[in-house]
């Protein structure tokens, strides 16, 4: 280093307003591998007996790495160490052998984690499968889109997710990404028949590297910015040089890369290199964990296919619980899907593996509602709902020798001594709520807790017992007054599901006790299996009836009424629909259509005070309400036993005016023009860009896009009304500069605006109240935190 010349630089700049220092500044960014570079890492990786990977695999690997020099090094076979000098972890069942390097930021894709698997998702994870060579597992997985638009939405909502809920980037921007990020590559297959490609996904570190795409997006970005940059740069820039596609999108990255360069060493080549340079050289590399072999040891259970992903996914879940644990949730998805895992390779003579196979990939999502009938194949054969996915899905797993083995591998993965039917029920909860997950996510919470507290497995479901396929659960209640336990068993889960996923049967604390029923108070206290079970005896025609009368109402695209009720602030009606109402009723078994009335013949909703009582009638008796509180129910809604499917509605929202934005009036609004009408003539007040694809866009993509134009709106407002009082002096007494009716009109509409603004930000306020989670390892020195 002549004359003491320093290799890095330190940086004093601003962001978010505050003043960073930023050390270690790089003052060159590495250059992109040449193609002798990618040969001799292939060739390196073909002379190491302790791993394959597709010659495709290595190549992304060598176009990743900085170093690819220091690569094959590594993949050297040694006297003293026959696989090379690689990081070796022994996990269940499988020893990973994996190298460490730094890679460009802008060749990691972000892969699906277990804590993704119970969150609310407008994009569902891909289908993933383990890769086999000569009878061995390879260190490389499938995962399987169904078109590269999938791909590139799944990566946008990953890191949108990902930064709405937390982001590193001023600790990145300090000191850089400073823990390796686990990753492996993949072969990426798409279903339309698009050009498979191989590329390096990162399992663990997601937070980490959302966090560095938020530095390359600069200060202000927010996470919707951040995430179409990812987005576009990762999957949008097809090159035309390259045989295949993935070398086509390779190249697209490495001319963007090459912009970057370019534009870091203009800021270097200035007097004061500044905040653009810092953002430059603190996110380009990231430190990474790339693993490159596996092997499964001896009385391993399960298949070759299966051995990478599961030690992977046991490597994650170390991680997440001996630093920075997922919620519970994401755990439960974790368990039970690797539990059935273990069983489909113990290869038992009670059950077909293909059969076993078929449920796994219902209970994952890899099988798709519509194909249901496909898997269970049985006359009649089960309609193509989501509600009937979770009556088959529980009945296959509730069987009573798959249940205790189920059972035994759970407590293996979580370490326990034992597990009860609640502890179970906490498992499926869910697994159970994916297909309606993002339309019911307002009361995602108190399913789920119904779930934990047993959920509707009841002693006669968890006993065995064959779903009875039906278009009308109604059909289903004679039957099981007659002592067909199959009847019985399929109202009490399908109902029983319906009344949880839609906070009708919630696990009822004491402060429910005393409480109106309309408030969701309940007569007595009550485990909810304890209800399912009182509701699904052979006695109970009044719970039979409430319990067929539920999932014939049940729909998995929307919220009822009852739970989640809809109030006009503004008065303004709601839009005209052409889908009946969402609401559930209280039973009446002297009705002709047993549907309880109050005297002037309008149909009464049905509480969770109901839905307990009529678990018990005897004991709910003794604390019945004399006077119920009724809510106006419209009376066009379907009496009969039957319901609409789980389908799409096209109800507008209310106060919403068809083509335009609730509550504008004449406004018009499309996809990146917000426009008013004047005297017949359409002027556009602001212009945003576009996101790909309107139609097909996210909603989160959509919901950025809104957000800006509400922001924007607002500001055009004030800036209106200063005009309005800077010309008020100007304007003659003929006339106000604006009429009163006009100004009647914009009160009511902004307190409408005001009132819904404060709601949602008390509502974001309560759901990003922190969680008692460990320090994030890059927050671990700036708070002084060492190990």
């Amino acid at each position: 280093m002549p004359n003491g010349a320093r290799s890095t630089l330190s940086l004093e700049v601003l962001w978010d307003g505050d003043p960073i220092r930023v050390t270690n500044v790089a003052r060159h960014l590495p250059l992109e591998s040449t193609e002798n570079d990618i040969t001799a890492v292939v060739a390196a990786g073909h002379t190491n007996p302790s791993m394959w990977l597709p010659d495709k695999s290595w190549e992304a690997i060598a176009r990743a790495t900085t170093r690819p020099d220091a690569l094959t090094v590594q993949l050297q076979p040694t006297r003293d160490e026959p696989y090379g000098p690689l990081m070796v972890e022994n996990v269940e069942g499988a020893t990973l052998r994996s190298i460490v390097t730094r890679v460009l930021l802008s060749e990691l894709f972000p892969g699906p984690q277990p804590r993704t698997g119970m969150e609310v998702s407008e994009v569902a994870d891909p289908q993933v499968h383990g890769i086999v060579h000569q009878g061995r597992p390879g260190a490389v997985a499938q995962y399987r889109y169904e078109s590269l638009s999938h791909l590139r939405k799944h990566v946008w909502q990953t890191i949108y997710a990902t930064l709405s809920l937390n982001s590193y980037a001023t600790s990145i921007l300090r000191r850089s990404v400073t823990r390796n990020l686990i990753t492996h590559p993949v072969e990426i297959a798409f279903e339309d028949g698009t050009e498979t490609m191989h590329v390096l996904v990162v399992r663990d570190g997601i937070t980490r590297l959302a966090s560095a795409w938020a530095v390359l997006a600069g200060d202000g970005a927010d996470p919707a910015e951040t995430a179409t940059l990812a987005s576009e740069t990762l999957v949008g820039g097809v090159s035309t040089a390259g045989e295949d596609l993935g070398q086509r999108l390779a190249a697209g990255r490495a001319q963007w890369r090459q912009k970057l360069r370019d534009e870091f060493d203009t800021e270097l080549k200035g007097l004061a290199p500044g905040l653009r340079a810092a953002q430059i050289a603190q996110s380009y590399v990231v430190p990474a964990q790339i693993a490159v072999g596996v092997e499964g040891h001896e009385g391993r259970v399960l298949s070759p296919e299966d051995i990478f992903d599961d030690a992977i996914r046991s490597i994650l879940a170390s991680v997440h619980v001996e630093f920075q644990q997922w919620n519970d949730a994401a755990q439960n998805v974790e368990v039970i899907t690797r539990a059935l895992k273990r069983i489909i390779q113990q290869d038992d003579p009670r059950w077909k593996t293909a059969e076993l196979q078929a449920v796994y990939g219902l209970a994952v999502g890899r099988i798709p509602v519509e194909d249901l009938p496909n898997v269970f194949g049985r006359e009649p054969a089960p309609p193509r709902t989501a509600l009937w996915r979770a009556v088959y899905l529980i009945s296959a797993l509730t069987q009573p020798d798959l249940l205790d083995l189920l059972k035994d591998e759970a407590k293996a993965i979580k370490g326990g001594q034992r597990m009860s039917m609640k502890g179970f029920g906490e498992l499926l909860g869910p697994i159970i709520d994916l297909p309606w997950r993002a339309k019911k996510k307002l009361v995602t919470k108190q399913a789920r807790n119904a779930w934990n507290n047993g959920g509707v497995l009841s002693k006669d479901v968890t006993q065995g017992w064959t779903p009875r396929a039906t278009e009308d659960f109604t059909t289903l209640i004679e039957p099981a007054l007659n002592g067909d336990d199959d009847a019985r068993c399929t109202l009490a889960v399908a109902g029983g599901v319906a009344l949880i996923a839609d906070k009708l049967l919630t696990r009822n604390v004491g402060s429910s006790l005393g409480a109106k029923k309309e408030k969701g108070g309940v007569p007595f206290r009550a485990d909810v299996h304890k209800v399912i079970e009182g509701l699904s005896r052979r006695d109970n025609k009044i719970g039979l009836w409430t319990l067929a009368l539920a999932a014939n109402t049940f729909r998995g695209d929307d919220l009822p009424q009852n739970s989640v009720p809809k109030q006009s602030l503004t008065g303004r009606e709601p839009a005209a629909s052409t889908e009946p109402p969402y609401v559930y009723f209280k039973v009446d078994l002297d009705a002709a259509d047993h549907i309880a009335r109050d005297a002037n013949g309008v149909p009464l909703p049905l509480y969770e005070w109901d839905v307990v009582a009529a678990s018990d009638p005897e004991r709910a008796a003794k604390n019945e309400i004399t006077t119920p509180v009724t809510i106006p129910v419209p009376d066009t809604a379907p009496l009969s036993g039957t319901a609409p499917a789980d389908t799409g509605s096209s109800a507008g929202h209310e106060g919403e005016e068809p083509g335009g934005v609730p509550g504008t009036g004449s406004a018009l609004f499309q996809y990146g023009v917000a426009a008013e009408t004047v005297h017949g003539e359409t002027r556009s007040a602001f212009s945003l860009p576009a996101p790909r694809d309107d139609d097909t866009a996210l909603p989160s993509q959509r919901a950025a896009l809104h957000r800006k134009a509400l922001r924007l709106g607002v500001q055009g407002a004030r800036d209106a009304l200063d005009h309005l009082h800077a010309l008020e002096p100007e304007v003659g007494d003929h006339t106000p500069v604006v009429p009163t009716d006009q100004l009647n009109n914009l009160h009511t509409l902004l307190v409408g605006i005001l009132t819904d603004v404060e709601n949602l930000r008390r509502k974001v306020n309560e759901q990003s109240a922190p969680e008692e989670d460990g320090l994030p390892y890059e927050e671990v020195l700036k708070e002084g935190v060492t190990d």
